[in-house]
């Protein structure tokens, strides 16, 4: 991964050392000594922060900051200043700078703020490509559904999304829980802030406190410096909990904490960081059996599920089946460059006789392998395997989905030419592609 690039627009030369040397063991910094100078680089350079400097001859670093504006919106810029001007630190903030530091600065603080801002700017990203991928003609992205428990569900988002009130999604695994979460934070007031997703899944019980509420340096060994956690990342924000009813119980203590009293310390630290958050969880568990069990906190619970969702399973919806289809179609010619129209009816009416156990996520992965399979305009039947009890289905699937897809074209060569008692010329036909290929494919897979 490429080390982020930093400009430093500061007119003195000892500064620019100065912080060329704490940056560039992580970063990669560049250097200019005028507003002008710097105007030119982040024309010519995408940079993913700057440190300007507000005193400076001829052009001073608040007219600066205006141009770099009109050039990039998006860049976080940290404001540097030896004097104590509050009017000239107010009028950067206005002017959308990141951060405002005094010189002489501390490193550590220096480097956290830097940090923060580079971890915003890419959570911002994140949001841009999640509203413009999600975007359909309704409000609610990729929240596909028009039977009636999904319209419900939909007016009830509607309601409770311009609210601060913490939210538990229940529901099977890829049963859409996390596209119910982004919804809701595309249609909040926080919409403009970061969202932030965890799996408490699939994060080791000793690394999740560090992951959630950070660290300071020297916490513990391998702790050389400090680290945001996501909740801090996710200030003004939403932040998601995934598989919640996994989080140790030890973490569930601390997580009542910061839902009562929205603060928290980092590991290894003794201040109390506030936060502005909104929480949205979700769980594909049985509560109440956990409660009982003694494995999730009664009172945890009772707080997370203020506003509850429950999303149905695939087979209990099986008339947005084809909405799913259609959709999943579209991102995969997109994504394949082709141009495939649909299903042919012999397909549809297999994928309407199986029950999804893996639900959404399945059957989104089941029209991926048959885009990549198809030669024509239409997914045909022999494309669409992978389903529980498919008897075209002749070897264990292992998740790859080039090699799935290369024993899947296997199995319909061989089955077309037994078809048409191994003459090549009408299996090819049937199969959609060139005599010369089959022949050349029959060789490759040593098919007898």
């Amino acid at each position: 991964m490429p080390k982020p690039k930093i400009l430093i627009i500061d007119d003195e030369l000892d500064m620019q050392e100065t912080l060329k040397s704490i940056l560039k063991k992580r970063y990669m910094p560049e250097t200019a000594s005028s507003g002008d100078e710097g105007l030119k680089l982040i024309e010519e350079i995408s940079f993913d922060a700057i440190f300007l400097d507000i005193r400076m001859p001829k052009m001073d670093g608040i007219e600066t900051l205006k141009k770099i504006k009109e050039i990039d919106k998006t860049v976080p810029i940290i404001m540097l200043t030896a004097s104590r001007d509050v009017k000239s630190a107010v009028e950067c903030i206005k002017l959308s700078a990141e951060n405002y530091l005094n010189k002489p600065f501390d490193v550590e603080e220096l480097l956290t703020v830097l940090e923060k801002s580079l971890q915003k700017r890419e959570m911002a990203k994140e949001n841009q490509y999640l509203k413009e991928t999600l975007k359909e003609t309704s409000d609610f992205g990729s929240l596909i559904g028009e039977n009636a428990e999904m319209k419900r569900i939909k007016e009830f988002i509607s309601i409770i999304a311009s609210t601060e009130s913490t939210i538990l999604i229940s529901g099977e695994s890829g049963t859409g829980k996390e596209v119910v979460a982004r919804t809701i934070h595309a249609l909040s007031n926080r919409k403009n802030k970061p969202f932030i997703a965890i799996n408490c899944a699939a994060i080791p019980e000793n690394l999740l406190e560090s992951e959630l509420f950070g660290y300071e340096r020297g916490a513990f060994t391998g702790a050389m410096e400090r680290k945001i956690g996501k909740f801090e990342m996710a200030d003004l924000g939403t932040i998601f909990l995934d598989e919640i009813g996994c989080m140790p119980p030890a973490m569930q203590s601390k997580l009542l904490r910061v839902l009562e009293e929205k603060k928290f310390e980092r590991l290894g630290g003794t201040s109390q960081i506030e936060v502005d958050i909104r929480i949205i969880a979700a769980t594909n568990i049985d509560f109440e059996t956990h409660i009982t069990e003694g494995k999730f906190r009664e009172d945890l619970y009772y707080r997370i599920n203020v506003l509850p969702i429950k999303m149905p399973p695939l087979r209990e919806r099986k008339d947005d089946l084809n909405l799913f289809i259609s959709f999943f179609i579209n991102k995969f010619n997109k994504e394949f460059n082709k141009q495939i129209k649909g299903v042919s009816q012999a397909g549809i009416t297999k994928l309407h006789a199986y029950d999804f156990p893996g639900n959404i996520r399945e059957l989104q992965n089941i029209i991926e392998r048959a885009a990549v399979l198809s030669t024509s305009q239409y997914i045909e039947e022999d494309h669409l395997f992978g389903l529980k009890n498919d008897s075209a289905q002749k070897h264990k699937l292992t998740g790859n989905l080039k090699k799935d897809c290369e024993a899947y074209e296997k199995i319909l060569i061989i089955n077309a030419l037994k078809e048409f008692h191994g003459n090549k010329s009408k299996a090819a036909e049937k199969l959609g592609i060139a005599r010369t290929t089959l022949t050349s494919k029959v060789s490759s897979m040593d098919i007898k």
